[in-house]
């Protein structure tokens, strides 16, 4: 190879493609539509990872705790649990906890805090 280099590699493509003209025209949309999957692919990136952010700007555990009722117990709005039940927390703020009871059609359920206390090891 001569000491032209790039420059003779670029002339040398410029010829196939049809000249320099086509050759700058796929350059050009091949970077634009390179950086467009690359912005694509960040935006994506970030509403993911805001979507796992809590208000308290911890990240939301996506492996949810089961929690075992321990005790028999029955809540203000007439929600029963028995020894063996189960229950997931789905959501909480302060005293009202979102849960999901197994086996249960109904779900979800608003309970207080010191109620699931009552009944299971959940604090």
């Amino acid at each position: 190879m001569s000491n032209l280099g790039w420059y003779q590699i670029m002339t040398t493509i410029a010829k196939k493609v049809g000249g320099p003209k086509n050759f700058f025209v796929i350059i050009a949309g091949g970077g634009y539509i390179i950086i467009r999957l690359g912005e694509a692919g960040i935006k994506k990136g970030i509403k993911v990872i805001k979507g796992k952010i809590t208000k308290d700007n911890s990240i939301i555990n996506d492996e949810r705790v089961v929690y075992d009722v321990i005790t028999d117990g029955k809540d203000s709005s007439g929600l029963t649990f028995r020894i063996g039940d189960k229950f997931i927390v789905l959501e909480s703020d302060e005293d009202a906890i979102l849960i999901e009871k197994g086996g249960d059609a109904n779900n979800p359920y608003f309970v207080s805090r010191a109620f699931l206390s009552s009944i299971s090891k959940f604090r």
